[in-house]
């Protein structure tokens, strides 16, 4: 990715000798969208009111309060962006801009060796105390040694981190990508003086601390999380959160799965749903709180790439290790039946890690900047999909396709397996072809399913596994599964974070999201493309040919997308008209005077 500073930015030289430009805002691709004197976020609305309470409903559990270590149990959601915030603001209406929030300003040189952030000093922890750059330096210091795998690694390669007054603190990036200035601004910032190193990494109920507009009032463990707005604020007024977190309570219910957060949503026990089962939104949306208005249902557009979600192949597994047993097992899925079916036609196939957007090589042949990164690696893409003409398969609808079961037959055949008394076997130790389905839905549950019954008909038994929230965690976390089904979210801006998603340091790295245990250098060296790029052109071709060497893998068998979100809510809620980039945000909602 390249990086580029607002227009308007002012050339500085501070007593470190440095002589970058200091601005309100970074962004990674281009100018950002907002001038320095913006009022607001476009997707916020200033005259919305505050006061009221709003009850929203998740799936799972908690036992810890604490979100940025992973070791400290199954942390309660809702906390980063209401109680804990970063030193700047990234905007949901572009694809990666920061904006000054705790950091007032930002300033590095052209090749990025240096990043200063300079504080507002009006900013305080939610206890009053002011934040100051010995903070800022300690939550560097603590999230490097017992922070998330991610930031372990991204802090751990600064050179230096040093305070150059009381309110600024300078990090020495040279000789790194261009990514890391933001990466650092989306730091949060935790109290030196209120927050318990030794234990930082053991679950906490303790309610923490933060910068955020809320504090939490009241804990049930592993059931419900009250917020209370902050009165005290400290930046209740500033441009980039006007108009946002309007509600003066949230309270946060959990659920054991989908279906009970959906009776709950159903009776009024809470008051925002996004749904993301087509069969459920096309035929249980018909109660009387939605015929009679008191439910409002809407279907709004969003201009992400709609990413990836499959089952993935846990290739640690032997049984998986050979390219063409995925292919094959991936061609039993059957799409065309399962959409017709069970989801009223509305969703898409897959074809992309980044589909519906620029970034996608589905449909198109590679061009010469994409061909030049991948010389290196022979092999690594296969022709149709160099060539922009492959398509996941298509059956024939019926729900029992014998030319897709033929393929997929010829296909293991040539990896060593042959069907013995119905059963797929390998041919060298007449072992039969069998794994896991592990699950945490009974959503999952259906699908994998329908599935394991496609599956069968070739002679591989897959059992199904429905485990809950706590159990699945644990055993993804420590890749103990044989196959598992995941989502990608896909980034407008794809970059470092995606060595956590598919490359091959994080591919025996316990917890990461390499959950495929995908090595490959043509991978590594896409995505090193991808955060050395210093054109768009450059980022586009890298992008690309990073999904083409992950499509070219068939580390996942592909699932599907819709192209709206689904959202039902009480009619007592308002949001603003403007939807952005990144879709729907609660953080904008407000609760209409009576």
């Amino acid at each position: 990715m390249f990086l580029l500073l607002a227009a308007g930015a002012a050339r500085a030289e501070d007593p470190s000798g440095d002589k970058g430009l200091t601005t309100y805002a970074i962004a990674m691709h281009g100018q950002p969208a907002l001038p320095a004197d913006f009022s607001r976020l476009p997707y916020a609305d200033p005259q919305a009111t505050k006061g009221g309470h709003l009850a929203l409903a998740y799936q799972g559990t908690f036992d810890s309060l604490n979100p940025y270590n992973l070791s400290a149990g199954s942390t309660a959601q809702g906390l980063i962006g209401n109680v804990f915030q970063s030193l700047m603001l990234r905007s949901l209406d572009e694809p990666f801009t920061l904006y000054g929030l705790i950091a007032q300003s930002i300033e590095t040189d052209d090749a990025r060796s240096y990043v200063i952030f300079r504080l507002d000093p009006r900013a305080r922890f939610s206890d009053g105390v002011p934040v100051s750059a010995a903070d800022v330096l300690f939550t560097f210091d603590l999230l490097k040694q017992k922070g998330r795998p991610q930031q372990r690694d991204a802090f751990g390669r600064v050179k230096r981190a040093e305070a150059l007054d009381l309110m600024t603190v300078r990090f020495d990036l040279s000789g790194l990508d261009s990514e890391m200035p933001l990466a650092l601004a989306m730091m949060p910032v935790l109290p030196k003086h209120g927050t318990d190193v030794e234990h930082f990494d053991n679950p906490t109920l303790k309610p923490p601390v933060g910068t955020g507009p809320y504090v939490i009032a009241d804990v049930q463990p592993g059931k419900r999380l009250i917020l209370r707005r902050n009165p005290d604020y400290w930046a209740q007024d500033l441009p980039v959160q006007r108009g946002l977190f309007n509600f003066d309570e949230i309270e946060i219910d959990y659920y054991r799965d989908a279906d009970s957060s959906f009776e709950a949503f159903k009776a009024g026990l809470c008051d925002f749903r996004q749904e993301t089962d087509a069969g459920r939104w096309i035929s249980s949306y018909d109660f009387p709180a939605v015929r009679d208005g008191r439910t409002v249902k809407e279907s709004l557009p969003y201009g992400l790439p709609k990413g990836m979600e499959g089952f993935a192949f846990n290739m640690r597994r032997s049984i998986f290790a050979d390219v063409r047993v995925r292919e094959a097992l991936g061609m039993m899925f059957d799409f065309e039946w399962i959409n017709a079916n069970f989801y009223g036609g509305l969703y898409r196939r897959s074809r992309s890690f980044f589909d519906d957007s620029e970034l996608a090589s589905a449909g198109r042949p590679a061009d010469a900047g994409e061909r030049a990164l991948l010389a290196a690696f022979p092999g690594a893409v296969r022709d149709d999909i160099l060539e922009g003409r492959w398509e996941p398969p298509i059956t024939d609808s019926s729900g029992r396709d014998r030319t897709m079961a033929q393929r997929a037959l010829a296909l293991l055949g040539e990896a060593g397996y042959a069907i013995k008394d119905g059963v797929l076997v390998e041919q060298t130790s007449s072992r039969p072809f069998a794994f896991e389905i592990l699950v945490q839905s009974r959503t999952q549950e259906r699908l994998s399913r329908i599935y394991a019954d496609s599956l069968r008909r070739i002679g591989i038994y897959a059992n199904v596994r429905l485990a809950d929230e706590v159990q699945y965690e644990r055993r993804r976390q420590k890749f103990d599964f044989d196959m598992l089904i995941a989502a990608w979210i896909a980034s407008p801006s794809p970059g470092y974070e995606q060595r956590f998603l598919w490359g091959s340091q994080s591919a025996d790295q316990e917890a990461s999201y390499n959950l495929a245990g995908a090595r490959s250098p043509a991978i590594d060296a896409m995505i090193a493309a991808m955060v050395a790029a210093k054109t768009h052109e450059e980022f586009d071709d890298a992008v690309r040919a990073y999904d083409r060497v992950l499509l070219s893998g068939f580390y996942i068998v592909p699932l599907f997308y819709a192209r709206e979100q689904w959202i039902a809510y009480s009619n007592k809620l308002a949001h603003p008209k403007y939807i952005p980039l990144f879709g729907v945000t609660i953080d904008n909602w407000w609760q209409k005077q009576p």
